[in-house]
Parts: C-alpha cells; structure tokens; sequence
C-alpha cells in the first residue's frame, strides 16, 4: 500500500501546486512534469489500443470485409453534402491535433468534416509484392506486421505514428530513399473517393494524370482511401557503418560519394556544427557479430542521435549490426532530438532505465496540450523544417542554414527525384540526386524572427530548385509558392474533377499567409 500511498501523495501535492501557478504556468515553464506525469502513461495506453486492436482486425481478416462498406459510407457523405448545396469546402474530420504536423488545421472548424475511419491493412500479397493499406495506417504498424513475416517497405519514415496517408498527401523520406526516391515513388495505386462521391483507382498507367498529381496535394484532389505499396524481402540486421567526418567540403563529398554508391541500402548523416557530421551507411543482412550486435530500441539505451555523437567526440569509426526494425525507428524515442527540449533529462541513465520504457510521448498529445501561449512561443523560437534541395547546392545550402536559422543537430537524408509529372520534379528531364535537411530545435542566431528568417530561407530554396516538406510552417506568399511547386498538372485536375468548390487550394490549407 505505501507506494500507492505516496502517488496519491505526489498527485495531490501536484494538483496544489498547478492551482498556485496556474495551469499554463505549468504547461510552459514545466512542461517535463505534464508530460512525465500525465503523458507518457497516456500516451502508452493509446498505443496498446491500438497496437491490439490492429492485431485482432488482422487477425479476424475483418478489415478487407468491412473495407468496402466503409468507403461507401464516405462517398454517402459527399454525397449528401452535395445535395445541401455544397456550402462549404470539405475536409477530412480527423481533428487536426492527432496529425504528426505541428500545424494546427483551423479550417477544421469551418469546413464540411467528411468522416474516415481508415486504419488497417487490408492485404499482402508476396507473389506481387505489394501491400495493399488503408490512409490511416501508421509505420509503426506497417513494420510490426511486414518484418513478421520477413519483408518490408523500400522506404518506411522514421516517426512510428506517420500514416500512409500523410505520407502520400505530404511526403516521405528514409535513409534508403537515395536508392527508391520518396514515399510516393514506392506507391503503385491510388484509390480516391472523388468531389462528387465516385470512386476513381489511378495507376501509372490507369488515370495517371491523378496518380501523379496526389503526392503533396494535401487531400485537395480527393478523398484518399486505400494504397497499393511495393514491398521488398527484408533481413534481420543492417551492418551500419559510422564514419566521422571534419571540414564542410569534405561532409559534403563524402556524403555525395556515399549517396551515389548504389551498394549502400541506407546513408544518413548528422550535422553536429558546421564542420563536424557523422556519416552513416548500412545494408542489410542477415549475419551478424555478436560482439556488435547493438539493440539501439531497447527501452534503456542511449538516445541514438547521442550515441552517434559518441563516434564524433572520440574521432573514431564503428561497425555495428543492428535489428532492422529497430534501425528504421532509431530516431523515434527521441523524436529525433526535439525530446530533449520537452524533457531535458530524457537521455539520463537514470531516467532511461526506470522510465524509458514509457518514451516518446505522442506527438498528438503533446499538440492537444499545448495551448495557444505555447503553440506562439514554438512558432516564434523553434523551427521544424525540412528543405529537399539537388545534392550538388548541398554545400550552399549548409552555409545558408547556418546563417539564417543556425540550428543543431541537422538531419541529412539522399533522395532519388524522378523527372515525373505532378507538384514536385527535378528542374531538366533528367532524374537528379537530392538532399534532405532537417532541421528541427531552437534557433542560435542572433536577434530570429520565425517569418523573416523563414522567408529568407525559403527564397534560397527556390532559387536552387528545391523543395519545403509541407507539414512545417510556410510564410511564402501564392505567386512565390507555386514558382516553388509545379502546379500545370494539379491546376488542370481540380478544375476537371470539380475540386475548385470541394476542397480549398493546396496553398490556402497549408500556408500561413493564407490562414492569417
């Protein structure tokens, strides 16, 4: 009984001291205690739901029977909102705290929530080599299905909670992207329910016109309700080498050089300052070492983006043989390294072993709870951004984070862009090698104001002929954004598919000059 004594005791005593403070006191200056207290132990209840519910629905074979029902039901409801009059544009009516974005979708309240309840797989097929999903389908459960039964995803986003249809409406990247491209580009089929309630399967080679353009259209083409996805064999390891490197020229080769070999299942690197970054490079495998097998997932274990830095701090190289399925989730006990800023002993031995286990916390909680104060005081004095920029402006593009944003740790992640119709393709016909740059923390330069510096960033992207992931806040006005993005082939279906009074404007959703 004492332990349950002394909780209800630390409870109590908590309870008291947000009434003192005030509970937006507490939620912006001890943001730890909230989120120790009340959301981990949260956030694991909501994943055991889920990941049981998943489970019994794969199990039982229930989702493929009740999928089709589920799909008429949301075409019953654009079907009905087009008899009322078509009043106002239409949305998805998930609230916008359970998405990954840090965005909060205002246009929730206004528009007409079409209700999709979308989140199962519904069938592998090897002979094919296809999964076949439902949008709301997260990573978390693709990889705890498919590395069961031995394959995988050429490219599998990071975050656990991403969903299949986050990542086909925005994007998606992975250190195996060098070889496969975007999220996007291991997609074989759409199926969408349409603005007015039909039902349209788009393939490269059926309706390709849509097919190429939904990537990055942000549910602004349709309603999407399943995917097809290739998938690969897959090995219990990845041999991961670790390389430290000094000097910006030398990153920049070396991360090319890497980039390009096609040997390489997986290149990462991480940028710990301007001229010091750890390169990264696995294949997967099915042999390992045991003296170096390392189970970076385990509950306990160091941060990985902190063991990295290890090979930095001791100038030295690493071989290490690592679980497949926790190597494609190495970043997300951490949430990268944006967990450190919310709980700032996170990474103490100490914590780890006696409260590891309960880590992250979900990043839709952590949105539901934030509040109006918080949410201005992040937009003004944190950044969360992701440029896709061609490989080869990866120097000037380093140089010009540094100067504007000076933001540390940065994610470095090799893409392969094919020259294929839709929002996003290389500048020539030519498919080319780009880059990812994350960059996600508080910013160090001097006197940072989120929309000049921003905007001063999103210029330099434009002008190389690169990228911003949409997910993250955008300050570029209509003429400067579809100067960024090519719009030739969306403009033309909106208007074809009677989108122009069903969905708004990809940039009206997404860009903060439109929804201010």
């Amino acid at each position: 009984m004492e332990p349950a004594v002394s909780l209800a005791v630390c409870a109590l005593l908590f309870l008291l001291w947000v009434r003192v403070k005030g509970l937006e006191f507490v939620l912006i200056h001890q943001r730890w205690v909230f989120v120790c207290l009340f959301l981990l132990p949260l956030s694991l209840i909501f994943d055991i739901y889920y990941y049981l519910r998943a489970w019994v629905v794969f199990r039982l074979s229930s989702a493929p029977r009740l999928h089709e029902q589920r799909v008429r039901d949301i075409q019953k409801q654009v079907r009905e909102w087009k008899e009322q009059g078509s009043k106002t544009f239409m949305c998805t009516g998930r609230p916008g705290w359970l998405t990954v974005s840090l965005r909060v979708g205002k246009y929730k309240k206004t528009h007409k929530n079409i209700m999709i309840n979308l989140m199962d797989i519904l069938e592998v097929d090897t002979k094919k080599q296809i999964v076949r999903v439902e949008p709301l389908v997260s990573m978390g459960q693709v990889t705890a299905l498919l590395t069961s039964i031995g394959w995988t995803l050429p490219v599998l986003p990071e975050l656990d909670d991403l969903t299949v249809g986050g990542l086909i409406m925005g994007t998606g990247i992975e250190s195996s992207s060098h070889k496969y491209g975007l999220f996007q580009h291991i997609c074989t089929a759409y199926e969408l329910v349409l603005a007015d309630g039909s039902f349209m399967r788009c393939t490269p080679s059926e309706n390709s016109d849509l097919f190429y353009a939904v990537p990055w259209s942000c549910g602004t083409l349709g309603f999407l309700v399943a995917a097809e996805i290739r998938i690969i064999p897959a090995k219990k390891y990845v041999k991961l080498r670790f390389e430290p490197v000094r000097g910006l020229e030398a990153i920049c080769d070396k991360f090319t050089v890497e980039s390009q070999r096609p040997e390489n299942h997986f290149v990462e690197g991480l940028l710990y300052s301007l001229d010091e970054a750890v390169i990264m490079t696995g294949v997967m495998t099915d042999e390992a070492e045991l003296s170096k097998l390392n189970s970076i997932g385990n509950y306990y274990k160091p941060w990985f983006f902190k063991h990295v830095e290890n090979y930095l701090k001791t100038n030295r190289e690493g071989l290490e043989y690592i679980p497949l399925r926790q190597y494609y989730h190495r970043h997300t006990r951490s949430i990268f390294w944006e967990l450190q800023d919310i709980i700032p002993f996170g990474n103490n031995p100490i914590f780890r072993y006696l409260f590891g286990w309960l880590v992250p916390p979900k990043i839709s909680l952590l949105k539901l709870t934030q509040g109006e104060t918080l949410r201005k005081l992040y937009e003004q004095h944190h950044v969360v951004q992701d440029m896709l920029v061609p490989m080869k402006c990866l120097r000037q593009a380093l140089h010009t984070f540094h100067n504007d944003i000076h933001v540390y740790p940065i994610w470095l992640c090799p893409f392969i862009l094919p020259s294929q119709p839709g929002l996003v393709h290389p500048k020539g016909d030519e498919t080319e090698l780009y880059v990812d740059i994350g960059a996600y923390g508080e910013p160090r330069v001097k006197h940072f104001e989120a929309r000049s510096c921003m905007r001063q960033l999103e210029k330099f992207v434009r002008s190389v002929h690169g990228f911003q992931m949409l997910y993250a806040d955008c300050y570029m006005d209509r003429e400067e954004f579809w100067e960024m993005f090519d719009g030739s082939l969306y403009h033309k279906l909106r208007k074809q598919l009677g989108c122009e009074d069903a969905f708004p404007e990809v940039y009206d959703k997404i860009c903060k000059a439109a929804r201010h």
